[in-house]
């Protein structure tokens, strides 16, 4: 059994070694050519509908800030917030950057001052998955980030949504997408075994189609659909939970 695994681990190692240059050509070949959306314009920080009070944060990376389409009102804060705003007085702020890794949000977390939100929408591990971030430091930061959350926000409901199957991102070729989706699915069970170990954070498991009408232009961020099914996904695991 020893000399099977042996033998396996060094095919594995021989396999990537063999297969390593294409994908740093062709990693290489995505950051030259992919299409440079900019984040939309509008407002990230307002208050909508009437009712019971509802306070939200949304935080994260260039797919929280709305990447893909043209105005916030399109994008996730837009459309969600317009979504709960039919039940609740939501006052919602967003924080976002195109780019933003796991530990790029931790010290954005730590400038921030406390203050008390209901639910904080978290959209993460893209950036990290292709910045070959390490399975340790992966699970130490989704680790920080749940406990900064908690600390500074009032023990908010934290809502930790699942990396997409990158292997279907159309501007990323195979076999790089084949080994970036592999990639995110280890992520996205350390998410779920991390959410786990937390009482009042969850994983949303979004669940698109992704075929073309649910990626945008550059064949990387969400469309304007898929915008709004991430939207309603997401007021519908709130309501759940209200």
């Amino acid at each position: 059994m020893k000399l099977i695994t042996k033998f396996a681990q060094t095919l594995s190692f021989a396999f990537s070694a063999m297969i390593l240059p294409i994908f740093l050509i062709q990693a290489f070949w995505v950051k030259l050519t992919v299409l440079r959306l900019p984040e939309p314009s509008g407002q990230r920080a307002g208050r909508c509908g009437d009712g019971k009070v509802l306070k939200l944060l949304i935080i994260g990376d260039s797919a929280a800030a709305g990447v893909g389409v043209d105005e916030q009102k399109d994008a996730l804060a837009g459309q969600l917030s317009t979504t709960l705003a039919a039940k609740h007085e939501v006052y919602w702020r967003l924080i976002a950057n195109t780019g933003f890794t796991s530990a790029d949000i931790i010290k954005e977390l730590k400038t921030l001052t406390k203050q008390k939100y209901d639910y904080v929408l978290v959209s993460v591990g893209v950036n990290d998955v292709t910045h070959l971030k390490r399975v340790k430091d992966w699970t130490t930061n989704l680790k920080a980030i749940a406990e900064l959350l908690n600390f500074k926000f009032g023990a908010p409901i934290v809502l930790l949504t699942n990396i997409p199957p990158m292997n279907k991102f159309t501007a990323i070729p195979f076999p790089l997408n084949w080994c970036l989706g592999l990639r995110a699915q280890k992520f996205n069970k350390l998410m779920i075994n991390l959410a786990r170990n937390y009482d009042r954070c969850c994983v949303l498991t979004l669940e698109l189609p992704f075929n073309h009408k649910y990626i945008a232009e550059d064949g990387f961020h969400p469309s304007i659909l898929a915008y709004s099914v991430w939207a309603k996904q997401a007021a519908e695991k709130i309501a759940s939970l209200d």
